[in-house]
């Protein structure tokens, strides 16, 4: 079995981006592979959502979302809300295990960041993951603030003694301001090892080939891609040579 969880250090860091370059990487090496979104927030019958975002950007179907409610609020209190039955993270976890029976890989995109309710019992995606035996990829925002995120959301998945796959930038602008600049080395500290991508803004917005070409270009070869930690932060990053 091979799952990946897919987390941010909060809402609207680029998850849903970072999960199709995901696919769009595999899928291009001829690996069946599966989208699992467990809640979609923000979205009522019909309307567009996350997977189909992951649908148009990876050209794939086999995605799976196993509970939608309409207002733009975290999992258990959209249930709440709606009037609606929460979604159950372990009957999640099982569906996911039985896509993982004929999928070589299934990646599992939560909703906000790795704390997040699912229920009123407190189930968040940390407890996903730990109960899938997955690793968790966390995509970051890369400004002020990111590092404080980024450092409490490792701390948190330490704690629980859940796998990193990698710390995953999701939107790098054309023109990064200084703190950008400074936090690549810094995320790199708290993660004790290199970016494992930093996909570039807008990069939603590609049709599925120029999609699949920025994916190889922003991910690191762990995931398919061919992105260069060293050659992003010499590019970018605050040295002695490029103030």
């Amino acid at each position: 079995m091979s799952v990946l969880v897919v987390t941010g250090t909060c809402t609207g860091v680029g998850k849903t981006i970072v999960t199709a370059a995901l696919a769009a990487l595999a899928a291009a090496r001829g690996t069946p592979v599966a989208v699992v979104k467990p809640g979609q927030t923000g979205a009522g019958p019909g309307e567009p959502g996350d997977l189909d975002e992951v649908r148009r950007l990876a050209a794939i179907d086999d995605v799976h979302e196993f509970g939608r409610f309409p207002d733009p609020l975290s999992p258990a209190a959209a249930a709440r809300r709606a009037g609606m039955p929460p979604i159950s993270l372990p009957e999640v976890v099982d569906q996911v295990r039985e896509l993982s029976e004929s999928r070589r890989l299934v990646l599992v995109e939560g909703a906000g960041g790795l704390l997040v309710r699912y229920d009123d019992e407190g189930a968040t995606v940390a407890d996903l993951a730990r109960w899938l035996g997955a690793a968790v990829v966390v995509v970051v925002r890369p400004g002020l603030g990111t590092l404080n995120h980024t450092a409490l959301t490792l701390e948190a998945m330490a704690h629980r003694g859940i796998q990193l796959a990698g710390v995953v930038i999701g939107e790098w602008p054309d023109e990064p301001d200084l703190a950008m600049r400074s936090n690549i080395q810094d995320l790199e500290t708290i993660a004790a090892r290199p970016l494992a991508g930093a996909m570039p803004e807008g990069a939603g917005d590609l049709d599925a080939a120029e999609f699949l070409i920025t994916a190889h270009r922003s991910l690191a070869p762990a995931f398919g891609g061919a992105f260069d930690a060293a050659t992003f932060r010499d590019s970018y990053g605050l040295t002695k040579e490029n103030p």
